[in-house]
């Protein structure tokens, strides 16, 4: 018996170590096996900020081969743009006449991101609220019943299971209540720089930052930059007390497939871990980097698989969308 899956990352920025080692490292190892697994670069959530249309292109280019590069294999999953899929739209709109104002404002990310654009004098673009019903309509199009996301995202994710059931509670089931299911090992890596904040790809250039695509003296200089943490307690696991350690060692711990607590018993300094955790980096980088400056150099191919595989995509979510506008009382064309 399959599982569908679902799961998709905004081309807001490079993608970094975090997307790769806490999303699409395990999407490859595992999620990809099943015959119905979908991968989407979510370019229309690019658009709920300020952003330049030519860098949105190219990113979700970059996004697309990157996924390529990592080892998602189109003849395995179905990898495909967001806006190329009509049936995402047809069905955020069906899902917002099911969602309520206070529950959408209650979204953490919408009161973060709404509250720092109101201090640079920005507008607060309306997507910005809604985008989590889109999100829930990704989801919800295809009967998915797994949705690998970072801990970041769960909310969002509950929030589709809420509108799931609510649509059919009050429409006849209609929907598949999906769940999340969370990576073991550095569901959220931290940044170097401040390790109470998510490596986050939107964040700039920073020096806390790791990009999938830096070169290996770049992420040497970074790692061994990072913030360790006050004191004299030697290299301890503690997420609370000791976050800069704690970060590293989860990023060591998720490229050589150790434990972290275990890690941290086989070294007596900051030095020598943050050398291993550089060279863990550079080396679980190697090959992706490699193979996406293949695949750039030939972006028809690219093309290609995401034309073929929005087509799959049209044809799984087709009949989900169109159950739901017939159970909500549209007619059918």
């Amino acid at each position: 018996m399959t599982t569908r899956i679902f799961s998709g990352i905004k081309p807001t920025g490079h993608l970094t170590l975090g997307n790769y080692l806490g999303a699409i490292r395990q999407w490859v190892a595992a999620d990809q096996e099943p015959d119905e697994a979908l991968f989407c670069v979510v370019d229309l959530h690019a658009l709920t900020v300020e952003h330049d249309p030519a860098r949105v292109r190219r990113l979700s280019r970059q996004v697309a081969t990157l996924f390529l590069a990592s080892g998602l294999d189109p003849e395995k999953c179905t990898l495909f743009m967001q806006s190329h899929v009509d049936e995402h739209t047809r069905l955020s709109y069906v899902l917002e006449c099911t969602a309520a104002d206070g529950e959408l404002r209650r979204m953490v990310q919408y009161k973060e991101k709404s509250a720092r654009a109101q201090r640079t004098g920005e507008s607060v673009r309306l997507s910005l609220l809604t985008y989590p019903v889109l999100m829930a309509a990704d989801i919800l199009a295809y009967g998915t019943e797994e949705v690998p996301v970072g801990e970041d995202q769960r909310q969002h994710v509950e929030l589709a299971r809420d509108l799931a059931v609510r649509f059919n509670q009050r429409y006849g089931h209609t929907f598949t209540v999906p769940k999340v299911t969370l990576p073991k090992v550095a569901a959220r890596v931290m940044d170097l720089q401040d390790p109470t904040s998510k490596m986050g790809k939107s964040g700039g250039a920073g020096p806390g930052v790791v990009f999938m695509l830096d070169e290996p003296e770049v992420i040497r200089k970074k790692v061994m930059r990072a913030v360790t943490d006050s004191g004299d307690g030697g290299v301890v696991y503690d997420r609370e007390a000791r976050p800069g350690v704690a970060n590293l060692l989860d990023v060591l711990a998720a490229c050589t497939g150790g434990e972290p607590a275990v890690l941290a018993d086989g070294y007596g300094g900051y030095g020598a871990l943050k050398r291993d955790v550089a060279d863990a980096v550079v080396e679980v980088l190697r090959p992706v980097r490699e193979r996406h400056a293949e695949l750039a150099a030939d972006p028809a191919a690219v093309e290609k698989v995401l034309r073929e595989g929005a087509g799959r995509a049209r044809a799984l979510a087709r009949p989900y969308v169109d159950r739901a506008y017939r159970a909500i009382g549209l007619l059918a064309p």
